[in-house]
């Protein structure tokens, strides 16, 4: 059978691979049938000529990728940080490789933040050396009197569901949107990694000078780990919410921090693991 394949104007565009399987089908028959998958490619970071990190991602909104994983890993803090964010020109570069110019205030010391290794799709922290430097310093959030309404929180499932185009047409790939507490869409991205999609939505409203974020909520298709919810700290947004399980080491962050974070959010019930005041129960 022939690989997967995708133009890269293709895939850029949609992150879907389209190829030819062998299913077997419930009468125990078999047949050759077309079948969509989400690509998965390598991307490669490079801020002047260091490499900082490869992540494994699903092509598409790379720029907001990247500037939501400067952001998380706290080398940019405001918009004007960032000057430049482009696709290498060079055709052996295959569209995987951006490069980053920062403003001449930004303090960028290569060996604090280069990656030991490749950024897997499971995992946004591999290749980091310890826990403390994953630990970025950013300051917890603001307490507010700013509260979601419970029907409000139930609805928005379903919401990110109706926005997942790719999901549709794949079954294998992640979401992260960002709704006001009023429930509107403001971002939804998807990606093979469920932390590329995090920070590509985050990455969107950095470059939209939107944040901090602190009336919003974050939402991921998955389970939140602690990746999930410190990616939203660098975002300034206060509630975190997954359809899946967190993890330990979220929902200690998140007590820390004073994030909200909900779990299991399957309606018509979900878990607060810290900071229920935000929610009007």
């Amino acid at each position: 059978m022939p690989p997967f394949a995708m133009h890269s104007s293709e895939a850029e565009q949609h992150g879907i691979g389209v190829g030819s399987v062998l299913r077997r089908k419930s009468d125990g028959d078999y047949e050759h049938v077309t079948d969509d998958v989400t690509i998965e490619e390598p991307l490669e970071i490079r801020i002047g000529q260091d490499v900082i990190a490869t992540t494994m991602r699903t092509p598409g909104n790379d720029q907001e990728l990247v500037a939501g994983f400067l952001l998380s890993e706290a080398i940019v803090c405001q918009r004007t940080d960032l000057r430049e964010v482009a696709h290498c020109t060079l055709p052996s570069s295959l569209g995987n490789v951006v490069n980053v110019a920062l403003a001449p205030s930004v303090q960028f010391v290569p060996a604090a933040t280069q990656r030991l290794g490749t950024i897997s799709t499971s995992c946004g922290l591999c290749g980091k050396a310890s826990i403390e430097v994953i630990r970025q310093q950013f300051p917890p959030i603001p307490p507010r009197n700013n509260r979601m309404k419970v029907s409000t929180l139930l609805d928005l499932p379903e919401r990110l569901r109706a926005a997942q185009g790719n999901f549709a047409r794949t079954g294998g790939i992640h979401a992260a949107a960002i709704f006001n507490f009023d429930g509107d869409l403001m971002v939804v991205r998807e990606d093979v990694g469920r932390h590329n999609a995090v920070d590509k939505a985050i990455g969107r409203m950095f470059l939209d000078e939107r944040l901090p974020l602190e009336k919003h909520i974050l939402l991921v298709s998955g389970r939140s780990s602690f990746e999930i919810v410190q990616k939203a700290l660098a975002a300034g947004i206060p509630i975190v919410a997954a359809i899946s399980a967190p993890s330990s080491l979220a929902v200690n962050f998140a007590r820390e921090n004073d994030q909200t974070l909900i779990g299991f959010l399957r309606p018509p019930t979900f878990n607060v693991y810290s900071h229920v005041e935000r929610v009007m129960l």
